[in-house]
């Protein structure tokens, strides 16, 4: 091997890894991601959470989207009309959904349904509670 390709594959490792470690950084640091400690999830309210869980899927306004798999629109959603169904999608998963609710206490499922249950043009008033999700679970 030639000098100038040993410096060729010196430059080559050293710029992969430069680029490795900014990609790295520049992803940590730019998507102002919650991170939550262990394995359950830190945000309290049903807004904290369907921003950090589920508005990657569903989108900002629960529109829901069509790209790598089909993720249902949560706004104006007449499935959400008993209480129990998104609970038990959120703790069992549905088809491609997998089962965040896992990953979560029993408050802090009810919260995240109440919220997407009274928001995006739904409006049913009867709150589910953490009784219920224990009871689902």
């Amino acid at each position: 091997m030639t000098q100038q390709s040993k410096h060729s594959l010196g430059l080559l490792a050293a710029t992969i890894a430069f680029t490795a470690f900014t990609a790295a950084s520049a992803f940590a640091d730019s998507a102002g991601a919650t991170f939550s400690d262990g394995d359950n999830f830190s945000e309290k309210t049903g807004q904290e959470l369907y921003a950090n869980v589920c508005q990657a899927c569903h989108m900002d306004q629960g529109q829901g989207a069509v790209g790598a798999g089909k993720y249902p629109a949560l706004a104006k959603n007449v499935n959400l009309e008993a209480g129990g169904y998104p609970v038990y999608v959120l703790l069992h998963g549905l088809k491609g959904m997998p089962p965040v609710g896992k990953m979560m206490s029993d408050d802090q499922v009810a919260a995240v349904v109440n919220y997407v249950r009274t928001n995006f043009g739904n409006d049913y008033k009867d709150a589910v509670t953490a009784e219920d999700v224990a009871g689902s679970r």
